[in-house]
């Protein structure tokens, strides 16, 4: 036999591993396929082409491998069985960066499941080699780490404390600084996995510098809607909440800001940012921080989390920050910045909120130029709406309403005369003042008929 005749059947074989696993690959992004691959074995049979002498055989069995761990916890589960998970880990730091990124999809994809399944992937010595592959050259690596990672960290404290003991937090960081938008998203979520597990955890995320760099993703000049809504899907605005919540003073700043900047993109951003409970943190930044600067992003941040439609007007204002933005706006303490600031956002809060309940105090207190924007939402939402009505009443603000003195003409007076048209002339004359001395005095006038 002839060396060429001998080659070829070498040749032959490598090209039908290279068919047999892009073909599996291909198979297994469809999910009628799956039960059909895994009766017939097809894990125990791309485990040895894993360490396959043509490296791009090693990638695809990889790939495929990553793509049945995906479709469900079963076939992870045979593929922690299967030994192959120290052998990818193994095999990991030394090979390219195609091989890199399939055996981190394979790494993510088992850990998602749960958390035996993400510990199956720590106790196999992942997180050392998936930390060192955090400092590739290659954005696609990090970023396909980073995924791993947080699959890992999602379930539960201690899987969280496994990757803050490895080193990544810090690596994540410098991530998050990278230029690519896909990178900067999967490290986000990554410390937001981290970070939502309880204070200490957010205070590692937050002492490594996280929140600076989340924030400077939107404070930067070129951040736009998409940034933005990346950040609130891989957790980001979640993370920035729990790490506002864990440090006081002016780390908290531009967390504040991010916060803010997110809420002002967008009415469904800003709803993500109320999801995430972000309005009682912003809240509580705004009532105890005593810098004045920290107090003025708050407002600033609840106005643009506020300003969209009226339901989140609703969730601010009941948040009962209306009468703090007042209380500031009128202080003779507070710095011009704070007041400015606090009554924009307490305008633009005002102008869609139709939570009259959470208005009703502000009728007591606030100024006249304030006051017409309160009580313009009463003459919008009463003529439809017969409870409010009778509310109104029986909470004495009909007979507040009567007490304001309005200029002959003015858009206040406007306001006013469209609620007393709600409401029967002799009720409004009730409430008006001085009509109890009017029938005091009809009292004493009148002159019962005698017989």
């Amino acid at each position: 036999m002839s060396q060429r005749r001998v080659l070829q059947v070498f040749e032959q074989y490598q090209n039908a591993r290279t068919q047999f696993v892009q073909m599996v690959a291909e198979l297994a992004t469809r999910p009628q396929n799956i039960e059909t691959l895994q009766n017939a074995g097809v894990v125990s049979l791309l485990r040895p082409l894993l360490l396959d002498v043509v490296p791009t055989i090693q990638q695809t069995a990889a790939l495929a491998l990553g793509r049945l761990a995906n479709y469900n916890d079963d076939l992870a589960e045979a593929i922690v069985k299967g030994d192959i998970l120290p052998q990818l880990v193994y095999s990991m730091a030394e090979q390219n960066r195609f091989y890199k990124k399939a055996s981190a999809f394979v790494l993510r994809a088992v850990g998602k499941h749960s958390p035996q399944l993400a510990q199956a992937v720590v106790d196999c010595g992942a997180l050392d080699t998936l930390v060192i592959c955090l400092e590739d050259f290659d954005p696609g690596v990090k970023e396909a780490v980073a995924g791993a990672l947080k699959n890992i960290a999602r379930h539960n404290a201690e899987l969280s404390q496994a990757v803050v003991d490895a080193g990544a937090v810090p690596l994540l960081v410098l991530c998050i600084q990278e230029p690519e938008i896909a990178l900067k998203g999967a490290a986000a979520s990554a410390l937001s996995e981290i970070a939502k597990h309880s204070p200490e955890l957010a205070q590692t995320v937050v002492d490594a510098g996280a929140i600076a760099h989340l924030a400077q993703m939107i404070l930067n000049p070129d951040a736009n809607l998409k940034l933005s809504q990346l950040i609130v899907n891989t957790g980001g605005v979640a993370a920035m909440i729990d790490c506002i919540g864990s440090c006081k003073g002016n780390t908290r700043l531009p967390g504040i800001m991010m916060l803010g900047y997110v809420a002002a993109h967008s009415e469904n951003l800003a709803m993500a940012v109320i999801i995430s409970k972000g309005v009682p943190q912003l809240a509580l930044c705004l009532s105890e921080e005593p810098e004045h600067h920290i107090k003025a992003a708050s407002a600033w941040a609840l106005g643009q989390i506020g300003r969209h439609t009226p339901e989140h007007a609703k969730a601010v204002a009941v948040s009962n920050i209306l009468p703090v933005l007042l209380s500031l706006y009128m202080s003779g303490d507070t710095s011009e910045d704070l007041q400015i600031k606090s009554k924009k956002a307490m305008k633009s809060v005002l102008q869609k909120c139709t939570y009259l309940p959470a208005l009703e105090p502000l009728l007591y207190e606030a100024p006249p130029n304030i006051l017409k924007h309160v009580v313009g939402q009463f003459s919008k939402v009463l003529p439809h709406d017969s409870k409010a009505r009778q509310l109104f009443v029986t909470s004495g603000g009909l007979k507040k309403i009567q007490e304001i003195k309005a200029e002959p003409g003015s858009l206040l007076q406007e306001y006013i005369n469209s609620i007393n048209e709600c409401y029967p002339e002799e009720i409004v004359r009730y409430y008006s003042p001085g009509y109890s001395e009017i029938l005091l005095q009809r009292i004493e006038n009148y002159q019962p008929s005698t017989k």
